[in-house]
């Protein structure tokens, strides 16, 4: 029986460049988890908005300027929800310049007592940009009936 045997021939130029790799790789799966997990400020800025607001029951208007018409955005709330939003001053300029509003406005109506939080409210790609529009004016109504 006759045995083959190897050599394997490392040179140390090698051997120091997979060192620096492993250690380099490892601190990038480290740097990788670190930026990725959750930390205590996410998980207070959750712990936030989870929080459900409270609201001074009424109505509190904002103002939309849409084409050079002023517009009034009225919110109606109740203590903890936001029940209707309705659009003040519409004529049919408006309505003629802007044939989105309606639609918008319907879209809103008939998420809003669904949804927890305004920003969980979806607008159609047909109304989205009338919906931000209303929904900017919406929050800004919203900020007067906040009870603090």
């Amino acid at each position: 029986m006759s045995s083959n045997t190897k050599i394997v021939v490392l040179k140390s130029k090698e051997l120091i460049y997979t060192g620096i790799f492993i250690i380099l790789g490892v601190l990038l799966v480290l740097l990788l988890f670190y930026m990725f997990s959750p930390n205590d400020k996410q998980k207070e800025e959750t712990t936030n908005t989870e929080t459900a607001t409270t609201y001074a029951p009424g109505i509190y208007t904002s103002s939309l300027n849409l084409g050079g018409a002023p517009l009034q955005v009225c919110v109606t709330v109740d203590k903890d929800t936001i029940s209707h939003v309705d659009i003040k001053n519409l004529d049919e300029t408006v309505t003629a310049m802007y044939p989105l509003i309606t639609p918008s406005l319907d879209e809103i109506n008939s998420q809003i007592n669904s949804v927890s939080s305004l920003d969980e409210i979806t607008y159609s790609s047909d109304t989205q940009y009338t919906s931000i529009i209303i929904m900017e004016a919406v929050k800004q109504a919203l900020i007067s009936a906040e009870v603090k």
